[in-house]
Formats: C-alpha cells, sequence, structure tokens
C-alpha cells in the first residue's frame, strides 16, 4: 500500500541499537505480531525516514507506536503522525498501560484497523 521511507544512517543504527532494548510492553505486543498471527508482516523498530517506528505494516500502511507517560500531549508525535500521514501510513497509538493491562483489546483494534486498511487497497 505504502512505499518505504529513505533510510538515513542514523535511524538505521539506532533501529539496531533499539531492536535489543524492547520494553517490556514491545517485546510483549512483537510476540502477538510477529510471523503473521494477524494475517500481514509487521517490522519492528523499524527506519521510516527520520523517524525509528516501533512497529510497522508496509502492506496496510500502518504503524503502530507503544507510548509511556513522556508522550503525554507531545507536540513532536503529532508531527510525526502528520508525516507519517503524509507517506499514506496510519498511526496507532497506545499507553504502555493498555498493553500491560488489556492485550486482546489492542490487538482487536489493530485487527479492526488492518481489515479496513486493506479493504482500502485498490
Amino acid at each position: 500500500m505504502s512505499s518505504r521511507f529513505p533510510r538515513t544512517s542514523p535511524s538505521v543504527e539506532i533501529a539496531r541499537k533499539l531492536r535489543g532494548e524492547l520494553t517490556p510492553e514491545e517485546r510483549l505486543l512483537w510476540a502477538c505480531l510477529r510471523s503473521k498471527q494477524l494475517g500481514v508482516t509487521f517490522r519492528r523498530q523499524e527506519p521510516m525516514g527520520r523517524y525509528v517506528v516501533d512497529f510497522v505494516c508496509y502492506e496496510c500502511g500502518l504503524v503502530i507506536e507503544l507510548d509511556g507517560s513522556q508522550h503525554l500531549n507531545s507536540e513532536e508525535d503529532k508531527v510525526r503522525d502528520a508525516d507519517m500521514r503524509g507517506h499514506g501510513f496510519k498511526t496507532l497509538r497506545f499507553w504502555n498501560s493498555e498493553v500491560r493491562g488489556n492485550l486482546n483489546g489492542v490487538l482487536e483494534r489493530i485487527q479492526r484497523v488492518l481489515e479496513a486498511r486493506k479493504n482500502l487497497k485498490p
């Protein structure tokens, strides 16, 4: 659905480092997203332009970000989400506490968005 962003050297190096330092919530969600468990391929800690996103499904143009309290009302996140939209990606954001406390609800919401995005394909 969407094309890849250009990769920059700093973001590639940062992504490699982050893949080895997943948070507990990222590990938990990754265990459910990997190996096409939701019917599509996700990549984790993926460089996209000047950003590194937590998870991305290129097939459906979906970015998933897990946020801690430092992201509350973040202007940087709004700019980042707008940049993703400009490249055809929808961003879903979940609080870490949502992943810990309601993983099934998080997965259901991701699945609904994936289905809707698949239906947008020509």
